[in-house]
């Protein structure tokens, strides 16, 4: 069975955001869990430890070579759309060890139903607030384009 192939990630330098939209061939109930779950974050993204789960939650993705990454569920809308804050300025050079929200992006999964599985649209926001706008908004760009062709690798190989 052939993966889907989807577009590359698109840099908005007037918004400061990254936005990708992809198809994956698996149900909404199961990009939602892979989205919002720790243990499912953990198989394609991050590992993933959060402190609760609705908004207001916090916690850290961390990977290798990196480091721990401080995160923060801002809005939530099971199984349409969950947003999280983070402190991932790569351009910094150094991490934090907790979410700033004046130096900070958000990025925000949507899922919608679509014949023959799940459209997924992930928009980040805030490149404006970092230490080097556009050094950030290319390496995120690049970093959804590989995390997310992880997401559809990992939900299309088990079903």
């Amino acid at each position: 069975m052939s993966m889907t192939t989807n577009e590359a990630s698109v840099v908005d330098e007037g918004r400061f955001s990254v936005r990708r939209t992809i198809r994956i061939a698996a149900p909404v109930e199961k990009v939602w869990s892979a989205v919002t779950e720790p243990e499912h974050i953990s198989l394609w993204f991050g590992t993933a430890v959060f402190d609760g789960a609705g908004v207001g939650a916090s916690g850290t993705l961390t990977f290798p070579d990196y480091g721990a990454v401080p995160l923060r569920i801002e809005a939530i809308e099971a199984p349409r759309m969950v947003s999280y804050r983070w402190g991932n300025d790569d351009a910094l050079g150094e991490l934090a060890t907790e979410v700033d929200p004046e130096h900070s992006t958000v990025f925000t999964f949507t899922l919608e139903s679509v014949p023959d599985g799940t459209q997924l649209t992930v928009v980040e926001t805030g490149f404006e607030t970092t230490s080097d706008p556009a050094a950030n908004l290319e390496s995120h760009r690049e970093g959804w384009d590989s995390e997310l062709d992880k997401l559809v690798a990992l939900l299309e190989s088990d079903s």
